[in-house]
């Protein structure tokens, strides 16, 4: 998961190299594994923005499967969705307060060891746990991720997509493209560089980079992607520092 605060940070290049090369995995799981597996902690010590943040993410999915169902505005589509897996699932925030509720089972990847033991063996899931609703555990970061192919009906990925640099952002989605169901979406949920030459910037503090719209989109259509709807979670509170928020979801394109 990377800062939901906004800071200052370096922009665009690290001398002649592209500021993605900046990236560290390494140092990422270091900093992450030193944060208290904690909504609090997880959420840059603002937990009262997670309500705001999961009704902003079902708002969305109801409006996409509205959209992908051609349903009138008052008509959201009934049933959960079969499979969703959790991307960069942290302590299982997501999961827990809107993935569960909108999928039969969701799958967990998460790379930093006591966050899983979170969803694993804590207390707050549990329900989740006995009743089937939590599927498999993949203790991995997105770069080494396998996804099985065609079992996904969501793929949610929020506030973690930064921890991977612009090559590996693009192999692992091409991975994600097939292992979509037909109607399957890969939805990415992430900060917005705020930068004043539209740029991408570099979080040194956790080596993450937050990406413009216009880097996403370039990636999204390099990795085989259309963008079918996106929009800016709304709501969060003014004066907090936080950065601006985009949703996207993704379904590949289709070869004529």
């Amino acid at each position: 998961m990377a800062d939901i605060i906004h800071e200052d940070k370096s922009a665009a290049s690290f001398g002649n190299k592209p500021i993605d090369s900046q990236i560290n995995q390494t140092d990422a799981l270091k900093y992450w594994a030193s944060i208290s597996p904690t909504v609090s902690g997880l959420m840059g010590g603002y937990p009262q923005i997670s309500r705001i943040d999961l009704q902003g993410s079902a708002n969305f999915l109801a409006k996409l499967r509205k959209q992908a169902t051609g349903s009138p505005a008052n008509n959201i589509p009934r049933g959960p969705l079969g499979l969703g897996v959790d991307c960069g699932a942290g302590i299982g925030r997501v999961t827990h307060g809107f993935l569960a509720r909108v999928c039969r089972q969701v799958d967990i990847v998460e790379p930093v060891d006591k966050f899983v033991d979170e969803i694993e063996k804590g207390e707050s899931m549990r329900e989740l746990r006995e009743n089937g609703r939590i599927g498999q555990f993949f203790r991995c970061g997105l770069e080494g991720w396998e996804p099985t192919p065609a079992g996904y009906d969501l793929i949610w990925n929020q506030w973690c997509l930064g921890h991977l640099t612009d090559e590996q952002l693009t192999m692992y989605l091409t991975r994600c493209r097939s292992a979509l169901t037909a109607d399957g979406w890969v939805v990415v949920k992430e900060n917005m560089s705020t930068d004043e030459e539209n740029q991408d910037v570099f979080d040194d503090i956790d080596s993450s980079v937050t990406r413009t719209d216009h880097s996403f989109r370039r990636l999204f259509k390099q990795a085989g992607f259309n963008i079918i709807r996106t929009e800016l979670q709304t709501g969060f509170p003014k004066g907090l520092g936080l950065y601006p928020v985009r949703m996207y979801a993704l379904r590949p394109t289709k070869v004529t």
